[in-house]
């Protein structure tokens, strides 16, 4: 069943109806080709607001389609801690690989930082086109999951801002190859809140460089390993989040 996000003015539960509006409208009648009386999913997809309505569709118009509440649902889809992926940008296109699987596996908010070693170098034009790109797939990966909610990606930041954000944080891991043994990584996965805020702190392709490591472990973060192996630095996102998944996931 396909899903669809639409803004919370779009839902008159007392007349039992939902519009949808934008570029959906397209992709229902002339892509999906889908008819009156086919069933959908419609959310508001913000954080605070859960519910899922079960519709069937009543109209197609070239602007707008109309849709019959059947039931209304308020889903368990997202993990009760909120989990931002602070992600160093990663060459070519493997930074949208992250964004598709860490929007799958149920993140709350991916921010691209430049590091020491970030080898992608972005002015404030190309950063906002690059955002443009990556929140469209961002919300289509929410769609394919079946999120209530879309994450952001946000615009890219320093490594001095990612560091001010980070602090607001609850909690803050840090994969990193010269970290304790795998039992330590367990101790803190098994003992992490699950109704607080996660930061994950992923390095570039070369690694964190040992001071940014030490200012991160002043503000309180977790340095944990991920195994004897090697990670590119667009899996090191995914085998966390996937850990903290198996962990959080009610």
């Amino acid at each position: 069943m396909h899903r669809f996000f639409i803004e919370p003015s779009d839902i008159d539960t007392a007349g039992g109806v939902c519009r949808i509006t934008g570029s959906d409208v397209n992709h229902i009648g002339n892509v999906l080709r889908m008819k009156k009386g086919e069933k959908i999913l419609l959310c508001t997809g913000l954080r605070d607001d859960p519910s899922e309505y079960l519709c069937e569709i009543d109209e197609i118009r070239s602007d707008e389609v109309s849709a019959v509440i059947l039931d209304l649902q308020k889903n368990a889809r997202e993990l009760p801690a909120d989990i931002y992926l602070f992600q160093a940008i990663p060459k070519g296109d493997r930074f949208e690989t992250v964004i598709e699987k860490g929007v799958e596996l149920g993140v709350h908010c991916i921010i691209p930082v430049m590091s020491s070693r970030t080898i992608v170098k972005l002015d404030e034009s190309r950063a906002k086109k690059k955002a443009a790109r990556w929140n469209a797939l961002a919300l289509s990966a929410a769609k394919q999951s079946k999120r209530s909610f879309v994450p952001e990606v946000k615009l890219p930041v320093s490594w001095s801002k990612a560091l001010e954000i980070a602090g607001g944080i609850d909690k803050i891991l840090v994969p990193y190859e010269n970290a304790e043994g795998i039992g330590h990584t367990r101790s803190v996965i098994s003992g992490l809140d699950r109704s607080g805020s996660i930061g994950i702190f992923i390095g570039p392709e070369g690694g964190f460089e040992d001071k940014e490591i030490g200012q991160l472990e002043e503000l309180g973060a977790e340095v944990i390993t991920l195994g004897h192996r090697i990670l590119r630095t667009d899996t090191a996102g995914i085998a966390v989040l996937s850990m903290l998944m198996l962990q959080l996931e009610a």
